[in-house]
């Protein structure tokens, strides 16, 4: 797999990118990432109704992440053998029926056994659509590519999350539930027809007969596993952030929830800018790893004075935005880096992939709660710092090719 890429064609020179497919993934990635993150908002709603605890209802994201990580690896590999089409259609409609089955549950065991499929029906999308989406492309479109299919995770977290709120204010967290399960079957439409309209253009691709049986030693290279490796450093970075800094903010200066709405906004802003301008900046980068490199270090310099230093709720602001935004930067880069492997098995990698950034977003939810408990916030800076630089050693060391 190359790292460091050889000198960029001349943008008249690529072909024209395929848009329709591109919107409808996004689409479907905004109803998948919907799934699980517009629960946040009724913790409370859900233990009340379900008669039990606000932290047994919290680990649902963790089963959901479980579930999401192992069906990832599973359908990657499927898709590499069977094709990508049934995969991207069957799973958003799967993850409507058992959206259908959370919003249904009488019990928090029911409600745990739908919410734990509905993590892995989720999985079985989001690397292959990932694969999907990179063997459209050339090499060096495959930055911005990836980088708007993922704005759809970015939007859910600027638009999904206040919208799933104000709709649950009139039909509650089972009300919501069935609004994404609606979400999720207009997106597996959407995919259904994008993917039969480029069925037949290209071996290998969805819908069409399945290639030549998966290299898995060309996905489980050592190059493959190091990166994989800056993707579970890079996530937990992202994740403490994205878990921990509403209550950062809460604790730190004792502002009312209301008044968390801009800062909250502020914050996921920078996640879109970063990812929208990072697949820009990785396509043409000549070492997609450096630029990984280079943002995610910047990332993690901004996360020790975020929370290391707070002189107002402003000045957190500005810096929650930028730890953000930095922190996106380096994603595209990284994405296509993965991607560029032989179709046959880009499907697998993609898949290990999504799997890596499960295990970040668990390491991050245990390290930043281990660090809470012991240190405070102040120690949040110097783990960042820390994964940080791991990440972007890994992404630099090893041969270039």
């Amino acid at each position: 797999m190359t790292i460091q890429d050889t000198a960029r064609p001349v943008e008249a020179a690529l072909p024209p990118m395929p848009w329709v497919l591109i919107a409808a993934t996004c689409l479907a990635t905004f109803a998948i990432t919907a799934s699980g993150v517009t629960r946040a908002p009724f913790l409370i709603d859900m233990a009340r109704d379900l008669d039990v605890g606000l932290a047994l209802i919290a680990n649902l994201f963790g089963l959901t992440s479980i579930a999401w990580g192992l069906a990832s690896f599973g359908s990657g590999v499927g898709s590499d053998r069977l094709g990508r089409r049934p995969f991207l259609v069957g799973a958003p409609i799967a993850l409507a029926l058992t959206l259908t089955g959370v919003a249904n549950g009488q019990s928090f065991l029911e409600v745990a056994v739908w919410a734990t499929l509905s993590g892995g029906c989720s999985g079985l999308f989001t690397g292959v659509s990932l694969a999907e989406v990179a063997g459209r492309v050339v090499d060096r479109q495959r930055g911005r590519a990836l980088g708007w299919v993922m704005a759809g995770q970015s939007l859910t977290l600027l638009v999904g999350v206040p919208l799933a709120a104000w709709i649950g204010a009139s039909v509650g967290w089972r009300g919501v539930n069935l609004c994404v399960a609606a979400l999720a079957v207009i997106s597996a439409v959407a995919m259904f027809a994008t993917t039969r309209s480029v069925a037949r253009k290209s071996a290998g691709s969805a819908g069409t007969a399945p290639g030549p049986r998966p290299l898995l030693r060309t996905a489980f290279s050592a190059t493959v596993i190091r990166l994989l490796c800056s993707v579970i450093a890079e996530r937990i970075c992202f994740g403490l952030a994205a878990v921990y800094y509403a209550t950062f903010m809460l604790q730190t200066y004792d502002i009312t929830l209301a008044a968390l709405a801009l800062p909250l906004a502020i914050f996921a802003a920078g996640n879109i800018l970063g990812t929208i301008l990072g697949g820009q900046l990785g396509d043409r980068a000549k070492n997609r790893m450096l630029t990984f490199a280079l943002a995610l270090l910047a990332s993690g310099a901004v996360g020790l004075v975020l929370f290391g230093w707070q002189a107002s709720v402003m000045v957190s602001v500005g810096f929650g935005f930028a730890y953000m935004f930095f922190t996106a930067l380096s994603r595209p880069s990284l994405m296509a880096a993965l991607a560029n492997v032989p179709a046959e098995v880009r499907g697998t990698v993609m898949g290990l992939n999504s799997t890596a950034a499960s295990a970040g977003w668990l390491g991050a939810a245990a390290l930043g709660g281990w660090v809470l408990a012991t240190v405070g916030f102040a120690g949040f800076g110097p783990l960042a710092a820390v994964l940080a630089v791991i990440g972007a050693i890994l992404a630099l060391s090893g041969p270039r090719r």
